[in-house]
């Protein structure tokens, strides 16, 4: 397995104003080679919100389309972002299995 170090902004501000089932957050992670990643991590219910909000807000043609994160895990917790880099990285580069533009 491949070590890493985890950044998780819903650690680093107030942590009572995420929710860990519906929300959003932005993720570093840092590879021992040096390699670093910035990630858009979303939860799967907040693909719905994010679509409702965009009907409510007369966004992206009503709710039409939602331009997607970097990736979809089922809840922002360290527990849940960590297994999950640690399956991708499983995988291949996170680069090649998400897209390039999380490389930083």
């Amino acid at each position: 397995m491949m070590e890493f170090e985890l950044w998780l902004e819903f650690e680093e501000v107030d942590s009572t104003s995420w929710d860990k089932q519906n929300d959003f957050a932005n993720i570093h992670v840092t590879l021992v080679d040096g390699r670093e990643y910035g990630i858009n991590v979303w939860t799967f219910k907040y693909l719905e919100t994010a679509r409702s909000n965009s009907v409510k807000n007369n966004e992206n043609l009503n709710g039409l389309y939602i331009i997607p994160p970097d990736l979809f895990v089922q809840e922002l917790t360290r527990e849940c972002i960590k297994a999950t880099i640690s399956d991708l990285l499983k995988i291949g580069d996170l680069e090649i299995v998400l897209n390039p533009s999380v490389l930083a």
